[in-house]
């Protein structure tokens, strides 16, 4: 098939984790022996900031590292639809593109029968800013695709769509299994980025005052750390080494005993069985997990086996003296979440449920179309 995905930046994973997933699903179609054409506004915020913060390198250093991987770069006012879907059999619309994108979109696809047209969604927004979700106009779209259930339940209570399917995001294990380890920098490395404030306390329970109070030597990475929260880890002894490339958190998960997961208060509070694309990417690499509380009610792990919850920072702190003590324990975390990734949790997985929704929508999925 031919597949046209509009998304906001395939390029840049700057405070823009949408990317991590997007870059596998699209290796992982690719492999499967369909053409994927990438569109990306050219003024998109993650870029912008990226080289406004960075240079021209990490740019640079995306295609080094994905050279299957392009996407070109659109004026939306000089958008030409009709030459960008020619051709097209599926096209995917993610959910950071403009309203006005999205509408075109529709308006197009309501007098061009030859594709498909699905919006994908992999944000809390629904919850959170219901009001701007609602603004997108998807009535010609044939269906959405949204990274867990609690959000497809709010599409189909709210109207949304006329087809929803959940849709999670997935490790690329092409780039995210364990590495040879190289000689330990630390105990804990923990990737993510501040935000908002909205989990700052979740952080400083969880990860900041645990790490403190047992010593450990940490590292973390991230973007839009406010000067509050960079003293923060300076008085608790925590290493802040900045944005780091996602292709290359392989590597720095290597040279670490653990990490944690911390997820954000709507999905901890809100959005039941979403956990970030940072549990696919840990366990994928084997590195052992620790997890604040958030509810896997879809079942897509097996807490205890493939990692360890804490309910809060004294257990916290508890769990994180058994991982050092105890190797076994470590090794048999580590390899469990592993397997779990590998048997259900792989791009390779979500592009051929992709497909299968495809057949759904009564379209070939085999060779590219000839219309």
């Amino acid at each position: 098939m031919r597949i046209v995905m509009f998304c906001h930046s395939l390029i840049s994973d700057w405070n823009h984790g949408n990317a991590h997933f997007l870059r596998g699903l699209v290796t992982a179609l690719q492999n499967e022996g369909h053409q994927v054409d990438v569109f990306e506004p050219e003024d998109s915020w993650s870029v912008r900031n990226l080289v406004e913060e960075y240079g021209t390198g990490p740019v640079d250093g995306f295609h080094r590292a994905y050279p299957n991987l392009t996407s070109t770069r659109f004026n939306e006012a000089a958008l030409d639809l009709d030459q960008v879907l020619e051709n097209a059999d599926l096209v995917l619309v993610h959910e950071w593109n403009s309203h006005s994108l999205v509408a075109r979109l529709g308006e197009h696809r309501a007098y061009h029968r030859g594709y498909r047209l699905l919006f994908h969604d992999t944000h809390h927004r629904s919850v959170t800013a219901p009001g701007d979700l609602s603004a997108y106009r998807l009535e010609n779209y044939d269906g959405v695709l949204a990274f867990g259930e609690s959000i497809s339940e709010r599409y189909r209570a709210n109207g949304w769509g006329k087809r929803v399917w959940t849709f999670h995001e997935a490790a690329d294990i092409t780039r995210f299994y364990p590495h040879p380890q190289p000689p330990l920098e630390g105990h804990l490395v923990w990737i993510g980025n501040w935000g908002d404030d909205e989990r700052a306390e979740e952080l400083r329970e969880f990860l900041i005052e645990p790490v403190q109070t047992l010593g450990l030597r940490a590292r973390i990475h991230g973007v839009r750390y406010p000067a509050h929260a960079l003293a923060c880890l300076r008085e608790a002894g925590i290493e802040y080494a900045g944005w780091i490339p996602n292709y290359e958190v392989p590597a720095e998960f290597a040279r670490f005993r653990f990490t944690v997961h911390v997820p954000r208060r709507p999905y901890a509070a809100a959005l039941r069985g979403i956990p970030t694309i940072r549990v696919f990417e840990a366990l994928a690499c084997g590195i052992p997990l620790l997890s604040a509380p958030w509810d896997d009610s879809e079942h897509l792990f097996t807490p205890g086996e493939d990692f360890l919850f804490a309910y809060s920072g004294e257990e916290m702190k508890t769990l994180m003296q058994s991982l050092l003590r105890d190797h076994a324990l470590a090794a048999t975390l580590s390899q469990h979440g592993l397997k779990t990734i590998r048997a259900r949790h792989t791009c390779g997985h979500r592009a051929r449920q992709l497909m299968e929704i495809c057949e759904q929508l009564e379209m070939h999925t085999g060779a590219l179309s000839t219309h």
